[in-house]
């Protein structure tokens, strides 16, 4: 008995394994590529929120310390501006880390077959 139980039990292993195989593919392009787009749209809010780039740009007319004699609000004036445009790289590097890694998410598999093609023949 024990015999034909664990014959049944290996034929459904292997079962499952080949339709988790063909379906694979199915998974990784649909909804497996919309949630890490939703990770990598997250991963671009929350850089955007640690770097306040949009607060930056609201109150670039707005005086920093209340200084509100023209010395201060032009120094304010460029200091901000020289943090919008260092917070902006830094904002575009992200972007492009996050493009990136979208990229490779795409052609990963095709890849990985194309490897083990190569390595075959």
């Amino acid at each position: 008995m024990i015999s034909n139980n664990s014959f049944l039990y290996i034929f459904k292993i292997l079962a499952e394994l080949g339709r988790d195989l063909l379906f694979f593919p199915l998974w990784w392009y649909s909804v497996g590529l919309i949630n890490f787009i939703k990770s990598l749209l997250s991963f671009l809010n929350n850089q955007q929120k640690s770097l306040a780039l949009f607060v930056w740009i609201k109150n670039i007319f707005k005086p920093m310390y209340g200084q509100a004699d023209w010395q201060g609000m032009l120094i304010s004036f460029f200091i901000r501006i020289i943090q919008i445009i260092f917070r902006s790289i830094v904002m575009l590097a992200a972007l492009l880390i996050a493009l990136v890694l979208l990229v490779l998410w795409l052609i990963f598999p095709p890849f990985v077959i194309y490897q083990i093609i190569f390595q075959l023949l």
